[in-house]
């Protein structure tokens, strides 16, 4: 229920960024107004011996938000990929956020995994490990398959971990809300749709077998990679709430002296990394948008290791024509074009001005393409980018956010493995590949084609929706009921209870 009752929750959240220090920072990073800044800091710091005192060695956000616990560790990890909400500086805080916690008893996860799979842990498992890492949702162990002997990853949800996430969530739920109906200037931030877009990465890492599933197509899109490998689901030992998968096997990729130790080319294996997922963002439309040094590994034989599949990111076709476009005006410095696209995608308003644009598109550009191969990063490019498109009033779009910070993430990989990468070089044969193959004259046909079977799947249907639509056009709509005197009463009631720190904490929502 998303009622006042939640207003205790939001009190402790405020009382805690109070006492962390963390409000300041939080308030600052969103560029929350003057006056709303004031009254967040002057309304809360009563509250301030409620809060948490948190890890001190801990920055301060991300110290608050650790001594919160899960919810708030997750929903910290998913604003890491928004810079466009937090800021550039907050969101690189947040992205490497620790979500280590303490493990729960081996006995406990061995318990609930015999209660999901209706069947004895030791029917299907031996060797079964202490858990090998711990975080804010589930816990990991390692196990050997009763059956074949091979070596297999069991994930399980923390116990009550559900519930947790549930109340917290209609906490943030109720918060985001009446900040928006307090602050009409904190809905350019979108507070409300920010939390649906956390709702829906949350609900989908609580239930494994979907995890499972990400895993599944991730491991088909991909199977024809070369040098590059996906752990698959075990289907019979998966639930809702117990996850098992090969094990990956390998070393860790944030480790260049174990790899070049093993005997791989590093270089080769950076290129390998950008290459991919942009091969996967654009030929798939389906990426790994969690791509950290944490979830990647080098196997014995060279293939690249994917695996912890909780944050996938996925682009319709017509968006990743787009993309690439853009890409390629860029690679090939041709600053009109790149504006052009952005005018026919309909990204920027129809009544700007396409040659004022494409002039602030080439000053984006240019001190990029000057700096040396060391410095030429396409994260940077594209970050600002953003802020060019968002002065001549681009809406943000959430997916090519996750897409562009995922690109920081990967970017900060290959250079882990090899600083002098040059991304533009690297990025540019998958970026041509792509666009030579869909858009084309082929890619033409292809969707000529398409369209001719979807109009004729429909073909005995169109009279019928023609006729749907003119009879809802020409329909009068009725005017909306005007709200009592006594909804406004109780919404401003509640607002003024909630202002004490709700207004601070809607604004880092």
């Amino acid at each position: 229920m998303r009622g006042p009752h939640n207003i205790w929750r939001l009190i402790r959240t405020g009382a805690t960024f109070e006492r962390t220090g963390a409000m300041k920072v939080a308030l600052e990073a969103v560029e929350a107004p003057p006056r709303l800044r004031l009254v967040a800091r002057i309304m809360g710091w009563p509250f301030k011996w409620l809060g948490y005192k948190g890890d001190p060695n801990l920055p301060p956000v991300t110290r608050a938000i650790t001594a919160l616990g899960p919810a708030y560790i997750k929903f910290g990890q998913v604003l890491s990929t928004r810079p466009d909400v937090v800021g550039e500086e907050l969101a690189d805080q947040l992205r490497v956020l620790q979500d280590k916690l303490p493990p729960f008893p081996t006995e406990v996860a061995k318990r609930m995994i015999a209660a999901e799979l209706d069947r004895p842990v030791d029917e299907m498992f031996f060797d079964f490990s202490e858990p090998v890492a711990a975080a804010s949702i589930a816990q990991v162990h390692s196990a050997r398959r009763a059956d074949t002997g091979a070596c297999v990853a069991v994930k399980v949800l923390r116990p009550e971990i559900e519930r947790a996430f549930r109340r917290d969530l209609d906490a943030f739920h109720f918060a985001a809300d009446m900040i928006e109906r307090l602050s009409p200037a904190s809905r350019r931030l979108r507070p409300t749709d920010v939390v649906k877009h956390f709702e829906g990465v949350v609900m989908g890492e609580l239930d494994l077998r979907l995890e499972a599933s990400a895993a599944s197509q991730f491991a088909a899109n991909t199977a024809g990679d070369t040098g590059f490998a996906v752990p698959q689901p075990i289907w019979s030992m998966s639930s809702r709430r117990v996850m098992t998968m090969d094990w990956a096997e390998g070393v860790s990729i944030g480790d260049p002296d174990a790899i070049r130790a093993a005997g791989h080319d590093v270089v080769a294996i950076s290129e390998r990394v950008l290459q991919l997922f942009l091969s996967h963002a654009l030929r798939d439309g389906y990426f790994h948008a969690d791509m950290h040094h944490g979830n990647l590994k080098v196997a014995a034989n060279g293939d690249v290791i994917a695996y912890d599949f909780g944050i996938m990111g996925q682009i319709d076709e017509y968006t990743r024509r787009v993309y690439a476009e853009i890409l390629m005006g860029f690679i090939r410095r041709d600053y009109r074009r790149v504006a052009e696209v952005h005018f026919e995608a309909g990204y920027v308003p129809a009544d700007r001005d396409v040659n004022e644009f494409a002039l602030a598109l080439r000053a984006v550009g240019e001190p990029i393409f000057g700096m040396d191969a060391t410095h030429i990063s396409m994260a940077r490019l594209l970050a600002y980018l953003f802020e060019v498109t968002e002065r001549f009033g681009m809406q943000t779009r959430t997916e090519l956010i996750l897409l562009q910070r995922t690109m920081v993430v990967v970017e900060g990989v290959a250079r882990s493995l090899n600083p002098a990468i040059n991304i533009w070089e690297t990025a540019q044969p998958v970026v041509e590949k792509y666009i030579r193959e869909n858009l084309g004259p082929r890619a033409a046909i292809r969707d000529l084609v398409r369209t001719v079977m979807i109009l004729g799947d429909f073909g005995p249907r169109l009279p019928e929706l023609l006729r749907s639509a003119l009879e809802r056009q020409a329909a009068p709509v009725a005017p909306p009921e005007p709200k009592s005197r006594m909804h406004i009463a109780g919404l401003a009631a509640v607002g003024l209870a909630l202002l004490a720190v709700g207004v601070a904490v809607g604004q880092i929502l």
